[in-house]
């Protein structure tokens, strides 16, 4: 009999309803990886935070139909990703962090199949403590509960993993081919790495996520080798009072009309379609384009089910496998980022 793998996709999760939204933003900020104050305090401030988002939320997500697609397109990620396989009996299960399928459901579920190993695999390619370092947590708390036994590896990131960064680069070739085709010949076109932003706090106190965004487009840089290229790192989606990690995406694009060049945005830490990047980027980033003068707005897409995507996808789980179990990466961390796992596991 074939081995019978499941595999644990994590992602965040998104409302699957108005009336979803507000809980939605409710457990987000309840998380102590992404609100770090004591508890007493974060009870009261994430509902502060929660109702201050919500209208805001709710327009955006009234655009995308009053729901997220996230989970459906994750579903979609989980069909391809299951017909990789041929020599083993593969299923993949959807934990999402904050709106459903949460991890207790999908462990029962993983339980109930009764597979002979677990591949946990996030659909973060890079490392954060705010989300990997989360689902992680709130998987092993939900195994513990239901009980599960089984022998389970967890892939931390492959923020530089070949396949994912060959799949990477061919998409944004493709893109910034067709956004220099409609462009004039004399309009200089800029790309912007835009990725998710973090509280300054949190890169300081030890978090390896904005090391690694900056390593994946080192990577899909050297990958593509696109010759006098003009780019940038910046980062988008700034959710609390505090100071965040920059440039912002938005200081980017205001800079990009004063140099009057186009500008191609690059979701590099993003590898689905959600509100942050069919609203953030399409619509409120693409407006601000406009009003700051930029030459021409493009975007690249996220990757989906994109076939290239889903095959390094399927060999990162091919090597958790034969590295398993326990936890697995390809990242080797700066000794200063004491927030990676495995520095974590090592006491660093």
């Amino acid at each position: 009999m074939r081995r019978k793998i499941a595999i644990v996709l994590f992602n965040l999760g998104g409302p699957d309803s108005p009336a979803a939204i507000r809980p939605f933003l409710l457990n987000l900020f309840s998380d102590p990886a992404i609100l770090r104050v004591p508890f007493f305090v974060r009870f009261f401030l994430a509902r502060i935070i929660a109702r201050a988002r919500l209208k805001p939320a709710t327009e955006n997500y009234a655009l995308l139909g009053g729901r997220s697609p996230l989970l459906e397109l994750t579903q979609q990620q989980a069909t391809a990703l299951e017909s990789q396989f041929d020599d083993i009996d593969a299923k993949c299960f959807i934990a999402m962090r904050y709106w459903h399928p949460f991890s207790l459901e999908t462990a029962r579920a993983v339980k109930t199949w009764e597979p002979d190993e677990i591949v946990l695999l996030p659909l973060y390619p890079q490392y954060s403590s705010t989300t990997t370092g989360s689902s992680l947590t709130a998987w092993r708390t939900a195994a513990a509960k239901v009980g599960s036994m089984v022998r389970t590896t967890a892939l931390c990131c492959y923020a530089t993993d070949p396949a994912y960064i060959a799949a990477t680069a061919s998409i944004v070739r493709t893109a910034y081919d067709a956004a220099r085709s409609s462009l004039d010949p004399n309009i200089p076109l800029r790309v912007l790495f835009s990725a998710h932003g973090l509280p300054e706090k949190i890169v300081q106190a030890g978090d390896p996520y904005q090391a690694q965004i900056e390593q994946t487009s080192a990577a899909v840089l050297a990958a593509w080798q696109q010759p006098d290229l003009d780019w940038v790192v910046c980062y988008q989606s700034r959710a609390t009072p505090v100071k965040w990690i920059g440039p912002s995406t938005d200081q980017e694009i205001e800079r990009a009309g004063r140099d009057g060049v186009a500008v191609l945005v690059v979701p590099i830490a993003f590898v689905s379609e959600h509100s942050e990047t069919l609203v953030e980027l399409d619509i409120e980033y693409r407006h601000l384009a406009e009003k700051s003068g930029v030459q021409g707005y493009f975007r690249v897409p996220a990757q989906n089910s994109d076939p290239g995507f889903v095959a390094a996808l399927a060999g990162l789980v091919r090597q958790a496998l034969a590295d398993g179990p326990g936890l697995c990466g390809q990242q080797k961390c700066a000794a200063d980022r004491t927030d990676c796992p495995f520095a974590l596991a090592a006491g660093r």
